[in-house]
Parts: structure tokens; sequence; C-alpha cells
């Protein structure tokens, strides 16, 4: 999403790297180029004013202007007020009061408000949490339907409601279904509109008054740009929102909206949805998305991901496989699925510090359908060739081609980078397995 303004940003800051000493004029000279930037990227014009005003106020600064490396100091003054700007730190969701407590998600129709209760309810468990899915949109066609398979594709209890009850009501009386299924926090999925009117938020008032939720989401659409800010301020206007859930944020919007809706409402945005799938949402964290901004990575997370699908028990026998070179293709494939799991390879490998800023991985892109060949093909082995890889011979190879509907050529390949890994495992245990991450393929 930010890849056009971290490239206009990088350019900014090598040139102020290459003067050796600031100046006020250079340092002006160079948030110009900075506030184009910010404009291009839908970031609202005010809050680019802002922006800017804060950022050379500090540049101009004896700290700055006195360092021996003055063009570092003036990135990490931008990194500093781009992470202030979208609000400091993370902020969870309030989940305080007599249990069930009620999150109340609004917004436009299309915001993707329906599947995001599914990955909110994906989340609560995750934590620990009973979620129980309330459909209270009864003007959408096949709104409470599609909130009902989400239920039932995730195992989570979905309250009956029917078209032609009072959405008020709907939520009342799930709180009590709620309280005797034992579930602990209800999910409103309330209904939208094309645009902002009267009716819809006077609903959703009676509903916020009558519930008196916990928290209060908008579900906004970053792929609408400045619009979504806009939205946002006249939702918070009406509902006072408790905060924000960026949608489609895996989409080649410009970012505007989340370097400005925190800025503009005073209300942070607490998840951004990174996928269609109902795992795919993230806890949004200003100081992170300031550092993959700036093309500095973003470890933690990429940390966490692997914390999440890493089996610690697994990880400890892997780890005993490569220290005496038993690594087999099936510990391969397995591998593979945890990976997969942790998301697309190209958004992982940009988390990773300096590599955003490397000319050959700028337009890096894996295809990720390759793993799922690479699994097809060591599934379509007997348990005999994924322990030996050494007694796949001609006809083999022909038949677990056949049966992976993949070509010869790709299984020689895959066996072909099996063993050159396998020949660089022996050479780091003969030197020792230091810098090597526990349960992580090396390749």
């Amino acid at each position: 999403m930010f890849e056009n303004l971290s490239d206009k940003l990088e350019s900014v800051f090598k040139k102020l790297k290459g003067q050796g000493k600031l100046t006020e004029k250079n340092i002006d000279a160079g948030l110009r180029e900075v506030r184009i930037a910010l404009l291009e990227a839908d970031v609202h014009f005010r809050v680019v004013k802002r922006f800017i005003a804060d950022v050379r106020e500090k540049a101009l600064g004896q700290e700055v202007m006195t360092s021996l490396t003055p063009g570092q100091q003036v990135v990490k003054v931008v990194n500093e007020q781009l992470t202030t700007l979208m609000g400091d730190r993370h902020e969870a969701l309030n989940l305080s009061g007599p249990h069930p407590v009620a999150l109340m998600l609004v917004g436009l129709q299309g915001s993707g408000k329906t599947t995001t209760s599914g990955k909110l309810a994906v989340h609560l468990r995750n934590q620990g949490r009973k979620p129980y899915l309330v459909p209270a949109d009864v003007y959408r066609p096949a709104a409470i339907d599609q909130l009902t398979k989400l239920g039932t594709q995730l195992s989570v209890p979905v309250y009956g409601s029917q078209p032609d009850m009072d959405p008020v009501d709907i939520c009342l009386e799930a709180r009590v279904a709620a309280q005797l299924a034992g579930c602990d926090t209800l999910l409103l999925d309330t209904a939208g509109r094309l645009h902002i009117d009267d009716e819809l938020m006077g609903e959703l008032e009676r509903i916020k008054k009558a519930v008196r939720p916990s928290d209060t989401l908008l579900v906004a659409d970053a792929m609408t740009g400045q619009d979504a800010v806009n939205i946002a301020a006249s939702f918070n206007d009406a509902l006072d929102i408790g905060g924000v859930v960026l949608t489609k944020m895996d989409g080649d919007a410009r970012g505007g909206a989340a370097l400005s809706i925190k800025a503009v409402t005073g209300k942070p945005i607490k998840f951004v949805g990174v996928g269609e799938k109902l795992d795919q949402l993230e806890a949004f964290h200003p100081d992170r998305m300031a550092s993959t901004i700036l093309g500095m990575g973003d470890v933690l997370t990429l940390i966490e991901k692997a914390q999440s699908v890493v089996d610690e028990k697994k990880a400890v026998e892997l780890e005993k496989k490569l220290r005496k070179s038993q690594f087999t293709l099936e510990d391969f494939r397995d591998q593979l699925i945890q990976i997969r799991k942790m998301g697309s390879l190209s958004d992982l490998v940009k988390m990773i510090p300096g590599m955003g800023k490397m000319k050959q991985m700028k337009h890096f892109d894996v295809d990720d359908h390759e793993l799922v060949r690479i699994e097809a093909i060591i599934n379509s082995m007997t348990a005999k060739e994924r322990h030996n890889h050494n007694i796949i011979n001609g006809s083999r190879r022909k038949r677990i081609a056949k049966g992976s509907g993949t070509r010869v050529q790709d299984v020689n390949s895959l066996l072909k980078n099996y063993t050159q890994v396998m020949k660089m495992m022996k050479k780091m245990n003969k030197g020792g397995m230091r810098g090597m991450n526990r349960g992580m393929m090396p390749f």
C-alpha cells in the first residue's frame, strides 16, 4: 500500500544524507518533497501541513543540527512524527463491563462489516474469549444468512435474527441468548447504507443507547482513501466511536486514510484487514507502520506471525534433526505449511529490516502458488521416498509428477533445491548452528 510513499521518502532522505551538513535551506527543500509525497498518498491536507511544521521544528533543533549524522537524525524525527500522527501505540479493544460485553460494528454498506465480524470472532477466540455473532442488518438481502454461514464455518454461535424484527430488539434479545449460551462477547453486525443519512444514524444511535456497547468500531474501506477519513469523522460526530478497523489494507490504495484518521477524528485505528481470509486481521501498531513506511521493516509483527504458527515441540525436534542432518522431505513440507500460514512470502520479506531498500527486492514478488505446487509434489511421494530422496529414480519422478499435476522438471527442480539445502546444512553443522532461528527453514 505505501510503496510509492516509501520510495519518495527514501529518495528525499538519500539527498539529505548526501548533504553532509544540514541547513535550513536544504531541510526546507527536502520537506517540500515530503509534503508532495504525502499529498500524493492522499493524506488530508491539514494533517500534512501540521506534520511538516512539526518535523521542520524538530529537524532545525539543536540536537539534529549539531549531530554527527544529521541526515539520519532527520529520518529519526520523521519516524517519530509518523508514529505520533497515527497514534503512538496500539490501542486494544475496550472489553470492560459485565459479561456479555458488546462490540458494535458500524459503517457504510460494502465496507466489510460482516466479514470483519467473523475476523474479530477469530481474534477474540484466540484471546480466550467466547464470541457470539449478532446479525442486526435486516435490510440488506442475505446479510443474516452471510453471518450465519460465517458462524457455522467458525463454529461460533449466531443469534437467529429474522428480517421482520426490529434491530434494537435483536441486539437486546441476543444479549440474553449469549448469556444463556455462556458467551462473553457480543459482536453486533449493524446495517449500513451506500451513504450517510439520518435514518441510518438514528437507528445506530438507538442501538447504542439500548445496548451500551463497551466499544463501537467503525469499519472503513481503506481503498476509498480520503473519503474514509470523512466517513470516520461523520460517524464519530454522531456515535462517538471508540476506534476504526481499516479493511482492504492489502490493496493498492495510497494509504492516506491510515495516516489521517487519528489526526482528524482523534480516534485510533485498532485493526487492519490484510486479506480475505478470516484469520487475516492484524492489530494496528503505529510505530511498526511508521517503520514499514520508512523501509525499516517490521520485525515484531514477523516474530508474532511466526510464534502464532510454530509448534514449539516440533521446532525442538526439527532442530535436533538439523543438527544430525536428518532433515527429510517430509520435514521440508511441514516447514512450508507453517510458512504459508504466516501469509504471503512477499509481505514477509518486506518485514525484514533493510530488505525494502535493496534494489533487487523492489519488485520482488513470490508466486505463493509455487509453495502449493511443492507441497503437492511431496504429498505425491510415498512415505519411503519422503524419508530417502536418493531412491527417487526416473520412473518414480514421472509417477510423482503425474500424481501432483506437475512436470518432471518441477520434481527435478525440487529435489535439486532440497539437495543443495542439505549440503548447506552439513557445512553449517561443521561450523556450528549459531545464527539459525529455531524451527525456521534456512532458504
